[in-house]
């Protein structure tokens, strides 16, 4: 990353539960799109309260959507073959698995938040705690993987979430808390590991096709 300036920051606490990589620089990635977040920033303080108080609370809570849009594809799951329900019960764990392989990339980056690195920044809400790193997006990766694996269990549920994760990466940026290369980053890193993840899923068929024959069979299986 030639030309990109570190900023060396010692002592910095990580989130709990993650590896502390003692002495390691933080990455001050405003060389990367500084310039584009600063003029995203700059709309959303010029802009119409009613629309930023929309944008976040969409920030805030918006994530609870794809909780609902997974349960929904588990009950339509009840009407399809066992390869469509295994994917359905997986996309939660697909989802989970995905998510901490970004926590992981986030403690090996290191990356500050822009309204940390950017002096006079605007954000919608306070700035996340130094320690609290910027890439990849946490909302993102967990908005574009749950798609990607909706969409492969139900098309119409996944078209309803690509639409809610675009939605959910793009307020990340206008309230402030990334820079645009984070969300892409997440938006990337959840399709490219819940696309195999969700397929690899399908092998639990054996198991769907025999818990549809037990005392599950009512949550896995429409009456005919």
């Amino acid at each position: 990353m030639n030309g990109i300036p570190l900023v060396h920051t010692p002592g910095l606490a990580l989130p709990a539960g993650l590896p502390r990589l003692p002495g390691l620089p933080v990455f001050d990635g405003s060389g990367i799109d500084g310039a584009l977040y600063t003029d995203i920033t700059r709309d959303a303080q010029h802009a119409p309260w009613l629309l930023n108080d929309t944008v976040s609370t969409w920030s805030a809570f918006g994530l609870g959507l794809f909780a609902v849009l997974m349960l929904a594809a588990w009950w339509q799951a009840r009407r399809s073959d066992s390869p469509m329900m295994a994917r359905a019960l997986a996309t939660p764990l697909v989802v989970a698995v995905v998510y901490g392989v970004d926590m992981m990339l986030k403690a090996l980056v290191r990356e500050e938040r822009p309204c940390r690195s950017i002096p006079g920044s605007f954000t919608l809400e306070s700035c996340p705690a130094h320690g609290d790193w910027s890439f990849p997006s946490n909302h993102a990766v967990i908005a574009f993987a749950a798609a990607t694996a909706l969409w492969l269990v139900e098309r119409r549920l996944g078209a309803v979430a690509v639409l809610a994760a675009v939605a959910m990466a793009a307020s990340r940026v206008w309230i402030g808390v990334h820079y645009p290369h984070d969300v892409a980053g997440g938006a990337l890193l959840g399709v490219a590991l819940a696309l195999p993840l969700t397929v690899f899923a399908t092998r639990g068929t054996p198991w769907v096709e025999r818990a549809r024959k037990g005392r599950l069979r009512p949550l896995l299986l429409t009456p005919a």
